[in-house]
């Protein structure tokens, strides 16, 4: 398992154990966390799990495709550590990773 940190925008910490093979997004959704809607359930068409990665943690969660690049267009807020949830597949090598919710997603 892997112990994801998610922040709301108001700062409320969630962190919950999630099982490798789920993307963030699908961990936030099992435990309800608040701030992540994943309207479109994982399939990478609308931005409603945007989410902030830990400037520490940018090189593991991997590189954005063109595809979901496209998606952050229709998110507010974005800024370079800009990721979909949905994108992020959990590896025990995200072991502490940390996510905020933009304040727009609450």
């Amino acid at each position: 398992m892997a112990k994801i940190t998610y922040v709301e925008h108001d700062g409320t910490r969630h962190e919950i154990d999630v099982k490798p093979g789920l993307t963030v997004m699908e961990g936030a959704v099992k435990n309800n966390i608040p701030g992540i809607d994943a309207d479109c359930g994982g399939a990478c068409a609308c931005a409603t799990c945007h989410v902030y990665v830990d400037e520490a943690w940018l090189s593991k969660t991997g590189e954005k495709s063109s595809m979901e690049e496209s998606m952050l267009d229709f998110a507010e807020s974005v800024q370079e550590n800009s990721r979909l949830s949905c994108q992020i597949k959990v590896s025990d090598e995200l072991d502490g990773l940390v996510v905020t919710m933009p304040e727009s997603q609450h």
